[in-house]
């Protein structure tokens, strides 16, 4: 979790950062812990799937839904408060609804990056990795949504990427890095791993 947040308006139990749940668990580690185990199952039935259109953001709140359904009542919702983690501000609240559809509407206009060559696929995937980073639309989960979305949509491209190869700490230096505008390392991780 670690975000930087108001707990006593932020759906978490009092006094606590830990996320109101419908285990009840109060415990910040136990509650991780939990939600790791569910994901992950959850997430490799995701990935048996094959990638469907549209590639759309009903699509990306239907993934975070699916993910999170049996832990939150706000799974698959728009956070109502604003967060920042690492020294990255995301996206206000109040403007998430507006510029999550912005930014779809675009990936649609750009036929989902079909038919692109190589470079330019990457090109562009980093360009919306970077802004559904910064969206962060959910309270919580929003680098696994995004992770199994980005694979869709490369799969939709005919290209193949694990994101298990990465090394989790590389892909967030790099992700903090895209966050302060400098994605060549994000870019490299995309070029080194997609097939």
């Amino acid at each position: 979790m670690g975000y930087s947040i108001d707990s006593i308006s932020a759906n978490c139990y009092e006094g606590t950062t830990c996320l109101i749940n419908k285990f009840d668990v109060q415990n910040e580690e136990q509650l991780m812990t939990l939600e790791a185990t569910i994901t992950h199952a959850k997430t490799t039935l995701l990935e048996s799937q094959p990638a469907k259109l549209p590639l759309d953001f009903d699509y990306y709140k239907a993934i975070h839904r699916f993910l999170f359904e049996d832990l939150y009542d706000w799974a698959g919702q728009l956070r109502t408060v604003d967060i920042s983690k690492k020294g990255t501000t995301f996206c206000p609240a109040n403007q998430l609804e507006t510029l999550c559809n912005a930014c779809f509407d675009r990936l649609k206009k750009a036929n989902y990056f079909k038919a692109l060559s190589k470079e330019a696929f990457i090109e562009e995937l980093v360009d919306f990795y970077c802004t559904t980073n910064l969206l962060h639309p959910f309270r919580e989960g929003n680098g696994r949504t995004q992770r199994i979305f980005i694979a869709k949509l490369i799969e939709y491209n005919g290209y193949q990427f694990d994101f298990s190869n990465i090394d989790p700490s590389a892909l967030m230096t790099a992700t903090i890095q895209a966050a302060n505008g400098v994605t060549d390392h994000l870019y490299e991780i995309f070029k080194n791993e997609l097939k």
